[in-house]
């Protein structure tokens, strides 16, 4: 058990980012999956553009308040500039979301339910590294 909250203390920020990104990732997928599987359709490609979309903007209200007090513990006084450097960051992340599952899903057409969400899932592994990458050096950086 010592080990464990020794390798809490020294790598905290990490494992709560993680921990976030998966709560975020759990949201954005969540948010993506109703509306595919209810209101829209993943084979036309505007309705899949618009559900991932839809799902960023739910992921990045929650990404950035969890990630302001649980992981980066910013206490930057300057809320707007902090928003703005961290949206400008997910826009990046986003448009590689949204070009990754352009890709795979209407170019290469992987368009059934599994393929859907598989390539989900790879392109928030990819996401969530870039967003990590983005926050710790642009965003909440000390």
């Amino acid at each position: 058990m010592d080990k464990l909250k020794n390798l809490y203390k020294k790598e905290q920020e990490i494992i709560n980012y993680l921990i976030v990104g998966v709560l975020t990732t759990i949201v954005s997928v969540a948010i993506k999956f109703g509306l595919l599987f209810t209101f829209l359709d993943a084979s036309k490609k505007l309705e899949l553009q618009i559900a991932v979309i839809v799902s960023w903007i739910g992921a990045v209200a929650f990404a950035y308040i969890a990630n302001r007090i649980f992981v980066f513990h910013s206490k930057n006084k300057n809320y707007l500039k902090e928003i703005v450097t961290f949206v400008s960051g997910r826009i990046v992340t986003l448009l590689m979301d949204m070009f990754i599952m352009w890709f795979f899903v209407t170019f290469l057409k992987l368009d059934t339910k599994m393929w859907v969400i598989i390539v989900t899932l790879i392109s928030q592994v990819v996401v969530t590294i870039g967003n990590y990458v983005l926050s710790k050096l642009f965003v909440f950086k000390k």
